[in-house]
């Protein structure tokens, strides 16, 4: 069984989420923290819970969630997962959170690109990657289709979709991806996105106005 625990971090209000299974193995999705306190938060509640973090992944390469890479990998010697289309974020982060008057290191580059199709495990949990691009180049969708839960970063969210004004941003794709690979899924399935609170795809599928 997978058990999601959300933070909200750093002036951006990112949602930043754990992942585990029963085994105590856990993926942490958009490391977003960005102050000793936020770092601690995080790292008491894996201590607290004898949880084992295997790996960092990305849902995109926006810099707000992007901030606590460096810290996290360093502390627990993990990979670090992203979409290539994503990277280029990476060199540009910390001069452009600079431009907003937010401060990060200096992110690390993934160590494995993220690929629509392909599954990451955690334990005898399956996730499987969905390419939705239109809000970044590589936005990748997070789906654990035996519970149910889709975290779908800065592409979709509860009454409206991510920006698209961005480098790489691109509206059609946007809601062609969300509609085509999302939309589909079962009525019941949560959203949990980069911001704001959760959803279920049936709400979006018939009150999100950017879909109808």
């Amino acid at each position: 069984m997978i058990h999601l625990k959300t933070f909200i971090f750093n002036a951006f209000s990112v949602n930043s989420y754990l992942i585990y299974n029963d085994e105590k193995e856990c993926l942490l999705i958009d490391a977003a923290c960005n102050s000793k306190a936020e770092f601690d938060e995080l790292e008491d509640y894996i201590e607290s819970n004898d949880l084992r973090l295997i790996a960092l992944a990305n849902t995109h390469g926006h810099m707000d969630h992007l901030s606590g890479l460096k810290y996290f990998k360093e502390k627990y010697n993990v990979p670090f997962f992203l979409a290539k289309e994503d990277e280029f974020f990476i060199d540009s982060a910390v001069s452009h959170a600079t431009i907003f008057g937010f401060q990060i290191e200096q992110p690390p580059h993934p160590d494995k690109y993220l690929v629509e199709g392909e599954i990451l495990e955690l334990g005898k949990e399956r996730i499987e990657l969905l390419k939705v691009p239109g809000h970044s180049p590589g936005s990748i969708v997070f789906h654990i289709p035996s519970q149910g839960i889709l975290i779908t970063g800065d592409v979709l969210f509860a009454g409206s979709i991510g920006r698209t004004d961005l480098p790489g941003g691109n509206y059609t794709e946007l809601i062609d991806g969300i509609k085509s690979k999302l939309m589909i899924l079962d009525d019941k399935t949560s959203i949990y996105p980069g911001h704001g609170p959760a959803s279920l795809v049936s709400n979006e599928r018939n009150r999100n106005p950017f879909l109808l």
